[in-house]
């Protein structure tokens, strides 16, 4: 909780400065009220005494005094929750920027180490956590003890008896505090994991709906779900009852607090004798009233005390979580994301659109298996790379080696000449264009997908739009659209069929103009026909661009310049598509289980 109290700014630290400085005025004024009730006490018993040496439209009537300090306190505690609410605010929106641009920043790999329903919860309901103890907190957590301990004070003296009352109300607060510490708060440490097992399998079911119903798996799904579900409700209702103990626990204290008072009162005034002779009796029943006085005062103040301890309770619904929270919310700022970048490029491009393996490694950890092993080649500027194999052979961790989604761990990648290392983060991917194997598009229309983030291309007017969609075989189904390029697109392109995202998705990376654009296995949604159009409108229009291909099919890649057959993370041929066909058995048993022989010779 500390380290995430240190992010706040020096204004944010003013108002909760002034906020306590507030509490502390508004304690003072609470504590104060009771003298008054004392005074007029005491004018109440007194002969001769009339309403307005009670009330008056002055300040020395004590109840005006009463009524005005009453005010005063209340502007105070709006005061103060004020300056809570706006610092919760501010706040939890600079907890919640830093979050989303940290979570940019990360790899794959950190991605998949919080996976994404935790960073989500992390981004909502932890910040939520975090705002909820500065809107209450402040006022709870500094108030109750000020409180508490300032009203112990003021009564400290008064009387023994009644001081021994209190020490018993307060240790049986205690003792409750006590059992929430050690039974309630390390369940409290559990709801935010169990609430991000409930999200996790809440959004794969919505996310996988449709193979959910073909699979008739609803019940299957409804048993997950249900798990989940009574874990965090089981939880809940076992922290809920705990907290449910404290409502009739403080009012019978404070009931029994305030009926030993007065029974001790009682006692007390009783053991003051009324003496026989006439002039003393006058003396006698005034210690009587000062007597019954000091007991209304002390049953305030004893209140107030009892007030204090419960503000401190109410801490544990709220504190437990919120260091939980905390905790989680740190863990994201905290970690720094694998793949460090250069503020500025670190050396001048020698060459433009090239791309070279030199004898490439690739693992996800130190100890799990090689991913690639010893992958080297060299792809010039304006040629057409392919990469293909099996499912699992390691194309797409190949290709995504290229733009740092991950590092190299062994031997070196150069783009235009250059370590890909040596790159800022800007320039690297203005230079390496990629699409990946599912297509993604953003909530909002055509043209802010189109026309995201910064290129070699921008800004992008209509012109170049519909430029870089009629070479990806987009126009004519844009045209279609009510709106065309301010035609809405819903989150995830769920408007679109698949091949539509997957045009649109080939369009945005060609509209931003790269040296190097990547394909990763970005035709498989296509038709034939309209993978053959788009190859052939790639050859003839990015004649100079650099294309790196990973496909299944071998129609898609046989005019590539070179062909590379992975298997299990190896190079095992390399060449071009007669000479792989000719001699590579790995490429030949892809290919013939695709394609005819007399298709497979005549290229087509």
């Amino acid at each position: 909780m500390l380290k995430i109290l240190k992010r706040m700014n020096a204004k944010e630290v003013t108002m909760i400065i002034l906020a306590i400085a507030f509490v502390c005025l508004n304690v003072f004024l609470d504590l104060k009220i009771p003298d008054y009730m004392s005074d007029i006490t005491k004018l109440l018993s007194t002969q001769g005494t009339k309403a307005k040496d009670i009330f008056a439209w002055n300040f020395d009537a004590p109840g005006m005094r009463m009524i005005l300090l009453s005010l005063v306190s209340f502007a105070s505690s709006v005061i103060v929750g004020f300056f809570a609410a706006r610092t919760a605010a501010s706040f939890s929106t600079r907890l919640r920027d830093d979050i989303f641009h940290s979570v940019l920043n990360f790899s794959d790999a950190e991605i998949k180490k919080f996976s994404i329903p935790s960073l989500l919860t992390r981004t909502t309901n932890d910040i939520t956590q975090i705002q909820l103890v500065f809107t209450m907190g402040i006022q709870v957590v500094t108030k109750g003890p000020i409180m508490a301990i300032w009203a112990i004070t003021k009564i400290a003296n008064k009387n023994g008896d009644w001081l021994l009352a209190l020490i018993v109300a307060v240790a049986v607060m205690f003792l409750m505090i006590l059992f929430l510490l050690i039974a309630v708060m390390p369940k409290q440490r559990l709801i935010q994991k169990l609430t991000d097992q409930l999200n996790s399998v809440t959004r794969e079911s919505l996310s996988g709906i449709r193979v959910v119903r073909a699979y008739n798996a609803e019940a299957y799904q409804d048993d997950k779900f249900a798990k989940a579900n009574d874990d965090v409700t089981n939880l809940n209702l076992f922290i809920g009852r705990s907290m449910a103990l404290l409502s009739p626990v403080m009012t019978a204290i404070s009931s029994g607090l305030t009926l030993a008072i007065y029974w001790i009162g009682a006692h007390l005034i009783e053991d003051i004798a009324i003496p026989k002779d006439p002039t003393l009796i006058a003396g006698a029943m005034k210690d009587k009233v000062n007597l019954f006085s000091d007991m209304v005062v002390y049953s305030s103040y004893a209140m107030q005390v009892v007030m204090g301890f419960m503000m401190m309770i109410a801490v544990f619904f709220i504190l437990p979580r919120a260091i939980v929270s905390s905790g989680r919310v740190n863990e994201v700022l905290e970690t720094e994301g694998s793949i460090p970048y250069p503020d500025k490029s670190q050396a001048q491009p020698s060459e433009k659109g090239s791309v070279e393996f030199d004898n490439v490694s690739f693992r996800y950890s130190k100890n799990s298996e090689a991913v690639l092993e010893h992958v080297s080649f060299k792809a010039k500027a304006g040629q057409t790379i392919a990469f293909i194999g099996s499912t699992g052979s390691g194309k797409s961790t190949l290709v995504n080696l290229i733009p740092r989604f991950y590092d190299a761990t062994e031997g070196t990648i150069k783009v235009d000449g250059v370590d890909v290392r040596q790159y800022d983060h800007d320039t690297l991917h203005k230079i390496v264009g990629y699409i990946p194997q599912k297509a993604v598009l953003f909530s909002g229309d055509v043209t802010s997908n189109m026309d995201m983030g910064i290129s070699n291309n921008s800004p992008l007017d209509d012109d170049k739009i519909w430029d870089a969609l009629d070479l990806a075989q987009g126009r004519t189904f844009i045209e279609m659209k009510e709106g065309k390029l301010k035609a809405p697109v819903a989150q995830g392109g769920s408007n679109f069929s698949g091949g539509q995202k997957q045009r649109l998705a080939i369009a945005r990376a060609l509209a931003r103009k790269p040296e190097i654009i990547i394909f990763d296995d970005s035709f498989s949604a296509l038709d034939y026909k309209t993978d053959r159009i788009l190859r052939s409108r790639l050859k003839e229009r990015t004649a100079d661009m650099t294309k790196l291909i990973v496909a299944q099919r071998i129609s898609t890649i046989m005019d590539a310049d070179q062909i590379l057959v992975l298997d299990e993370g190896k190079v095992v041929g390399q060449g071009t598509h007669q000479e792989l066909l000719a001699s590579n058995a790995v490429y030949q048993e892809i290919a013939y289980s695709q394609l005819s022989k007399e298709e497979l010779e005549n290229g087509k």
